[in-house]
């Protein structure tokens, strides 16, 4: 699997935000949900509508089976209120528009290979390059450190990281300083 990177650029994620609300608002959401919570794309594709009724989600996460608990981030919540308001509770937030070929399951979730096609197809119209589905999560802990670098032990917490320089490659930081470093060079 090849390594991606966050999107860096403010204007770029305010772009992006733009592409996928004139587009699709189950699109958009998912977007705005993953470059503010850090969750991984297999727990976002798995939320139902209950899970963001309130201030903040809960749930336990796929991957290693940790509880998370992060606030629906307020520039959405307007948004989100109007995408679910003929949802039931039990629907899936991100629900597949398509018939599962092997099940011939209705009302199932997006799978990441959705979410891949559509974030990276948005991608391509920004000129991103190395994006996929962590992109987001890494564009969440990115801006996390770049807003405040006392952040670093929060995110290696979130992680489960026990070297910061663990926390710095992941997100794409290592690289970066490595860039600024050389070109500094005479």
């Amino acid at each position: 699997m090849k390594k991606v990177q966050p999107i860096r650029d403010e204007r770029v994620i305010d772009g992006m935000k733009d592409y996928f609300w004139i587009r699709s608002l189950r699109n958009y959401l998912f977007f705005c949900i993953g470059i503010y919570s850090g969750l991984r794309v297999s727990d976002l594709c798995r939320l139902r509508v209950i899970d963001v009724k309130g201030t903040h989600v809960n749930l336990i996460e796929q991957k290693n089976k940790h509880a998370k608990r992060f606030i629906i981030h307020p520039s959405i919540r307007q948004d989100l209120d109007k995408y679910i308001s003929t949802m039931k509770d039990t629907d899936f937030l991100f629900p597949s528009r398509q018939v599962k070929t092997v099940s011939r399951m209705r009302n199932q979730p997006i799978d990441r290979t959705t979410a891949y096609r559509f974030l990276n197809k948005a991608a391509k119209e920004f000129g991103l390059k190395e994006i996929g589905c962590h992109t987001l999560r890494k564009t969440w802990a990115y801006r996390l450190y770049m807003q405040n670098p006392e952040n670093l032990a929060l995110l290696m917490d979130m992680f489960g990281h026990s070297d910061p320089r663990e926390t710095l490659d992941y997100i794409g930081l290592t690289q970066d300083m490595m860039d600024r470093a050389i070109m500094l060079l005479r």
